[in-house]
C-alpha cells in the first residue's frame, strides 16, 4: 500500500497521472490530506471510482491519542501517540503570546544516548516517516482546536539521524496548499552530527538551526553525550561557524544546566571563550528530573546566566512549561512503557 501522504504534491500528480487521472486531482487529495483527512471517503469533490481507487491502492496514517495529559499550569498539552504499528511517539503543544508552538518527534526512540534524556533509554527502534511526523502537527491542530505557527523538531530522536524523511517532511509543512508553515517559524534540534549539519547548510533553508551543546568541553560532553567521542567540541563548532557563512542563519547552542557536571563559573568563562566571534545565543535550560538518571537540575542558572552576559554573550533561559505533567521528552512514553511491561 502506497502512503500517500508522504508524497510531494508533484510525486503525487505523477502517480496519479500513471493511474489516467488529470494532474489537478492531485491538489484536490494533497489539501484533503493537510487538513486532516482520514479516509477516501471524505474527499466528496473527487469521483467516487478515483476514491475506490484510491483506497485499494493507498494508505492514510493516522496517529491515535493514546494518552493526553492538560497542565492546569500554563495549557501545555503532551499527547502520547499511538502509530499503526502500536509504537508510541510523543507530541507537545505549547502556549505562547506569539502563537502555538508544536515540538514533534522525528524517531521512535533514539539512539544518541544522552545522559540528561529520557527519550534515549530502549534505544532507537526505527525512523518515522514523513506522514508520520506531518500527523504530530495536523492532529495535536485538530485536537486541541487552535492553529500551530511555530514547529519545534526537539522531541524524540535526533532529526538529522533521519535525514532525508525530515526534509520531506519540512517540504510538505511548507507548502502553500498544506498547513503552509514557514521556515523561519521551525526550529531543528540536533546534538551535534556534523556531516549532516554540512549537508543541511547546503540546502539553504530559513529555518533556525539548534546545537545541543550541554558543555564546552570534551570531558564533560563526552560524559552526557556520547556522540561527543567520535566529533569533538572543536570540531562541531567549526562546523557551526561554516554552517553560519553558508546560510547566514545565527545558531541557538542549547544549553541544559546540570547540578555539578557543567554549571561552574570556570564553564561559563570556557563557554564564553568557545562562542568568541562566532554569532548565535545560548539557550539555558533548566534540567527536569528523569526517574532514572542520576543527574540533577544546576541551582546556578541565573549566576551561569549573569557571568555569560558579562562576557558578551546573548543568553535566554528557556520558560520551563508543563511542570505538573510528564512534559520533558520521553517521560510519557517512558512510563507507558513500563507500565505495559
Amino acid at each position: 500500500m502506497t502512503d500517500i501522504k508522504s508524497m510531494t504534491q508533484e510525486e503525487m500528480a505523477a502517480w496519479l497521472k500513471e493511474l489516467g487521472e488529470p494532474a489537478f486531482r492531485a491538489k484536490q487529495v494533497f489539501t484533503w490530506l493537510h487538513r486532516g483527512a482520514i479516509s477516501f471517503e471524505e474527499m466528496t469533490d473527487l469521483s467516487k471510482s478515483l476514491r475506490e481507487k484510491l483506497s485499494r491502492e493507498c494508505v492514510i496514517t493516522k496517529t491515535v491519542v493514546e494518552r493526553k495529559q492538560v497542565s492546569a499550569q500554563d495549557g501545555t498539552i503532551k499527547y502520547l501517540w499511538r502509530l499503526g504499528d502500536k509504537n508510541c511517539i510523543e507530541t507537545v503543544l505549547m502556549r505562547y503570546r506569539h502563537g502555538n508552538t508544536v515540538c514533534i518527534s522525528s524517531q521512535v526512540g533514539c539512539r544518541m544516548g544522552c545522559a540528561f534524556c529520557a527519550s534515549t533509554l530502549g534505544g532507537k527502534v526505527r525512523n518515522l516517516t514523513p506522514s508520520e511526523m506531518l500527523d504530530q502537527v495536523l492532529f495535536t491542530q485538530l485536537d486541541a482546536g487552535v492553529p500551530i505557527s511555530n514547529i519545534v523538531l526537539m522531541g524524540i530522536g535526533e532529526p538529522l539521524d533521519n535525514f532525508d524523511t525530515v526534509l520531506r517532511f519540512l517540504e510538505l509543512v511548507n507548502h502553500p496548499d498544506g498547513l503552509h508553515i514557514g521556515m523561519r517559524h521551525i526550529s531543528l534540534s540536533t546534538c551535534g552530527l556534523t556531516d549532516k549539519i554540512d549537508k543541511l547548510a547546503q540546502r539553504g533553508l530559513q529555518l533556525t538551526l539548534s546545537v545541543s551543546l550541554h558543555a564546552p568541553d570534551d570531558e564533560t560532553r563526552s560524559k552526557i553525550m556520547p556522540v561527543n567521542r567520535g566529533i569533538g567540541v572543536e570540531r562541531l563548532m567549526d562546523c557551526c561557524r561554516r554552517y553560519f557563512q553558508t546560510t547566514g542563519r545565527r545558531i541557538s547552542y542549547e544549553y541544559a544546566m546540570i547540578d555539578g557536571v557543567n554549571d561552574s563559573d570556570q564553564q561559563a568563562d570556557r563557554l564564553a571563550s568557545l562562542l568568541k566571534g562566532t554569532p548565535g545565543h545560548v539557550n539555558l535550560i533548566p534540567l527536569n528530573d528523569v526517574e532514572e538518571s542520576p543527574l540533577k537540575p544546576s541551582r546556578r542558572v541565573a549566576a551561569f546566566q549573569k557571568r555569560l552576559e558579562s562576557q558578551g554573550v546573548t543568553v535566554t533561559v528557556r520558560r520551563k512549561l508543563g511542570g505538573d505533567i510528564d512534559a520533558s521528552c520521553g517521560q510519557l512514553r517512558r512510563k507507558a512503557m513500563r507500565e505495559e511491561n
